[in-house]
C-alpha cells in the first residue's frame, strides 16, 4: 500500500474482511480482532469509514446493530452490483476526491476491478487491517474538534440532504429554512491547527494547492502585513465546523488573496462567494486594489469557477497554470439573503 496524501475515508468490505465468515451462509460470524479499535481509532481522529459488501443489505446491517458498530459507517452500499460502482456511489455522496479512499477487502479480483475502474483510489489487502492505525496517512498531525466530530458533520450533511431532496420549491427557498450562519473573523492560534487541516486536506476548493504549516500560519497571522481570515457555518441542524480560510498580502497599493479555500462540504451553499464578498467589501474600504493567486492544480477547477463568477479577470500569465487575477471591486453583489453574515466584532449583517 504505497499512499501518498492523506486519507480521508476508509471503505470496508465485511465478509473476511470486517468479519470473519460468510454473513448469507451463517448468522455466526466473529469481528476481526482488534477490528473495533481500528475503526474506532480511526473515526477518533476524524477519518470516515463507509462500506461496500456484495451482501444482503438488511441482514448486514443487523449484524452491524449488533455490533453496535452500524452508526460509523457513512452511506454504505451493501448490494450485489460491482464493487467499483458501489464506490462511486460513496465517493459521490461524500464529496471527496477519490485519491482520497482507501479500499479494504480480502479479494484480488474484487480489489483489481476497483484499482482498474478507479485508478487514483488506494487499495489494501484486507489481512493488513491492523497496519492502518501505524500508517502515516492514517495519523493527522493535529486532532482537532472539527476532525473528531467529522463523522457527526457528515450524518448532519446527510439529514440536510434528505431534507433538501424532499423540500417542494426552489433552493433558496430550501436554504433560508436553514437559518444559515456564517461567523469570519481573525484567526486566533487556537484556530491554527484547523487552519492547517484545512490546507492539507482541501483540494477541490483550494485557489492554489499550497499547504502552510502551524508555524507558518502563526508567522503569517502576526506578521503586520497580512490578514488571515476564518469561518465557522452554523445552521439548525449544528455546526458544520470552521470550513474555509483566506490569506491575505497587504500591500501599499493592493491586498493581494495568497490563499483562498473553502471545504467541500459546504460548496453547494456559496459559502465561498459570500467569504469572496467579503473580502472585496473590506478591500474596497481600504480604497486597495484586490489581486488574487490562481493555480491549477488539476482538482480545483470548482474555486476557478468561484473566482470568475465572482467577476475576478485575469490580469497575468505567472506560468503555464498559474495566474494572477483581479476583481474592478464595482458592484459587488450583496450577501445572498439565506444566510447572516456575522463578522469578527459580533455585528450581525442583513439583506
Amino acid at each position: 500500500m504505497e499512499i501518498t496524501n492523506e486519507i480521508k475515508c476508509v471503505i470496508w468490505d465485511l465478509d473476511h474482511t470486517l468479519w470473519d465468515g460468510v454473513l448469507t451462509e451463517s448468522e455466526e460470524v466473529y469481528l476481526k480482532p482488534g477490528i473495533v479499535d481500528v475503526i474506532k481509532t480511526l473515526d477518533e481522529r476524524g477519518i470516515l469509514h463507509s462500506i461496500s459488501s456484495k451482501n444482503n443489505a438488511d441482514q448486514a446491517m443487523a449484524k452491524l446493530q449488533e455490533f453496535e458498530l452500524d452508526m460509523y459507517f457513512l452511506y454504505p452500499e451493501i448490494n450485489w452490483n460491482a464493487k467499483s460502482h458501489s464506490i462511486k456511489h460513496i465517493q459521490e455522496n461524500l464529496n471527496l476526491g477519490m485519491d482520497s479512499f482507501l479500499f479494504v477487502d480480502d479479494q484480488d479480483y474484487e480489489l483489481d476491478e476497483v484499482q482498474n475502474t478507479h485508478p487514483d483510489i488506494h487499495c489494501m489487502h484486507s489481512h493488513r487491517y491492523m497496519e492502518l492505525m501505524d500508517h502515516p496517512m492514517l495519523k493527522p498531525r493535529f486532532i482537532t474538534v472539527d476532525s473528531a466530530r467529522r463523522r457527526e458533520m457528515y450524518q448532519s450533511e446527510s439529514k440536510r440532504k434528505q431534507e433538501e431532496a424532499d423540500y417542494q420549491g426552489p433552493t433558496e427557498s430550501f436554504l433560508a429554512t436553514l437559518k444559515m450562519k456564517l461567523f469570519i473573523y481573525p484567526a486566533k492560534e487556537e484556530d491554527l491547527k484547523r487552519a492547517e487541516e484545512l490546507t492539507v486536506r482541501t483540494n477541490q476548493l483550494n485557489a492554489t494547492g499550497i499547504t502552510f504549516s502551524y508555524e507558518e500560519l502563526n508567522r503569517l497571522r502576526t506578521s503586520g502585513n497580512h490578514k488571515l481570515l476564518i469561518c465557522e457555518l452554523k445552521d439548525i441542524y449544528g455546526s458544520y465546523g470552521k470550513i474555509g480560510l483566506a490569506l491575505i498580502h497587504k500591500q501599499e497599493h493592493a491586498w493581494v488573496l495568497e490563499m483562498m479555500l473553502m471545504s467541500c462540504r459546504v460548496s453547494s451553499r456559496g459559502i465561498g462567494t459570500v467569504l469572496l464578498n467579503y473580502v472585496m467589501k473590506e478591500a474596497k474600504k481600504e480604497k486597495k486594489r484586490l489581486l488574487a493567486n490562481f493555480r491549477d492544480t488539476g482538482k480545483n477547477r470548482m474555486m476557478n469557477i468561484s473566482f470568475r463568477f465572482a467577476g475576478f479577470k485575469e490580469k497575468e500569465t505567472v506560468s503555464h497554470n498559474q495566474y494572477i487575477l483581479e476583481h474592478p471591486l464595482e458592484n459587488i453583489p450583496d450577501y445572498p439573503d439565506y444566510i447572516d453574515v456575522i463578522i469578527s466584532d459580533g455585528k450581525e449583517v442583513s439583506v
